[in-house]
């Protein structure tokens, strides 16, 4: 089939093992032709779930993909829902702007519904793409540049009691690993890491590291069990008045308060370094409260996981919520209308149903909202403060917006 105006349209299927490397190809080819380190090349292809990934094609060639890793996210609450990880999104140049794009964001939004799974989360190399589909910002993260020389910390009791022990990455894997499963019911948009996504946090190709040193990591003890752990990379530079080299923090989680002032502690006293830089870190981690000068920290926000409700009852059910609610809500969702019309969403903190009512509605917005709001990181009533959503009975908003809410900030670990 073609068309005068777009061309031929390209034959969209599931990915056959075989025809990996030609979608990859296009992937990378799409995101500036750089090639990736084969380690990482090929933890790509081990991870990958065939029957969860879409190719274009046309004429024997890949024009286009999109795919889908099985997560387990955890939603306010505590409890880990099935999540969709969109994933290696890409369009030839050669295709753009012939619908190729919404054709399979189509495709995969109904295969997601079938596999029964409430929700589907991406990272966004370009925003502006995926709100049109109903994907809003729903996490943030910061990135930080401390100046070591000039911030100290304050550290709370027990730190002294922590020891730290160089080791190496992949021999502390397993520790690691189960300091960080620990942690993950405890924080809105973790992902419960399914084997052989624990070797994503120590690939270590030395054309990623830019002049630093190949991948350190200490873990924090206590009692002979591993409490926490920070990977991290040390750049040195020398300048006019003598060393300044930077720490290149990768991972850092703790189970308590003490280890994890522990591990700042170190990082921030690492010899011959002079900032520490921190990429990609939870909106409410501790260091900022724990420096003694945060201008020092320079920190900035950026937008990281996007959340779209593809069963808005189910959604909105699997999550808890901060205080009583019991709301109507009118949900417009053009791109998927199952999801279209009035939901009551009963709940607290022990647990909710939500379920399609005739009552009248208390707030109107759209699924974007919605998934923007989801985890807990953005207030209903900040996206009613830019129009984009409407209160139809005084009180519902505050209502809505105080139970919504998380403590702590929802935060993305790592992206996919």
């Amino acid at each position: 089939m073609a068309n005068e105006l777009t061309g031929p349209v390209p034959e969209l299927r599931v990915l056959k093992p075989e025809e990996w490397d030609k979608l990859y190809a296009n992937l990378i080819r799409a995101f500036g032709g750089t090639p990736e380190a084969e380690e990482e090349r090929e933890l790509w292809r081990a991870l990958t779930e065939y029957d969860r990934f879409l190719g274009a094609w046309e004429g024997g060639e890949c024009v286009a993909s999109a795919g889908a890793f099985r997560f387990r996210l955890t939603v306010p609450g505590g409890a880990s829902v099935a999540a969709a990880g969109v994933t290696m999104v890409s369009v030839a140049a050669t295709h753009r702007r012939r619908g190729v794009l919404t054709s399979m964001m189509r495709r995969q939004l109904d295969d997601v519904r079938s596999w029964g799974e409430p929700l589907a989360v991406l990272t966004a190399s370009e925003p502006a793409i995926y709100g049109r589909f109903g994907y809003g910002a729903a996490t943030f993260q910061a990135d930080t540049e401390i100046d070591t020389r000039r911030a100290g910390l304050s550290v709370p009791p027990g730190t002294d009691d922590v020891r730290l022990r160089y080791v190496d990455p992949g021999d502390a894997l397993d520790a690691c690993e189960a300091v960080y499963a620990r942690l993950v019911p405890g924080r809105p948009g973790m992902v419960a890491r399914a084997p052989g996504w624990e070797r994503l946090g120590v690939l270590d190709p030395e054309s990623d590291r830019g002049g630093a040193s190949p991948l350190q990591c200490v873990v924090a003890e206590r009692d002979g069990r591993t409490v926490g752990y920070a990977r991290f990379r040390v750049k040195p530079s020398w300048g006019p008045g003598g060393p300044d080299g930077e720490v290149l923090l990768s991972a850092l989680e703790a189970l308590d308060p003490a280890a994890g002032a522990a591990l700042w502690r170190f990082l921030f006293d690492i010899d011959l370094t002079s900032t520490l830089v921190a990429r990609g870190r939870p909106v409410d981690e501790s260091w900022q409260y724990l420096v003694s000068d945060i201008r020092r920290g320079r920190p900035t926000l950026k937008d990281a996981l996007y959340v779209r409700l593809v069963d808005v009852g189910a959604a909105l059910a699997a999550r808890t919520y901060r205080a009583p609610v019991d709301v109507v809500l009118e949900v417009e969702d053009a791109f998927c209308p199952w999801n279209a019309g009035r939901w009551r969403l009963s709940g607290d903190a022990k647990g909710a149903s939500c379920e399609r009512t005739e009552d009248a509605a208390d707030l109107a917005l759209s699924v974007r909202e919605l998934g923007a709001a989801y985890l807990g990181g953005v207030g209903l009533t900040a996206l009613a403060s830019a129009g984009r959503v409407r209160e139809l009975r005084d009180g519902a908003l505050a209502e809505a917006s105080l139970a919504f809410g998380s403590d702590p900030a929802p935060w993305l670990p790592h992206g996919f």
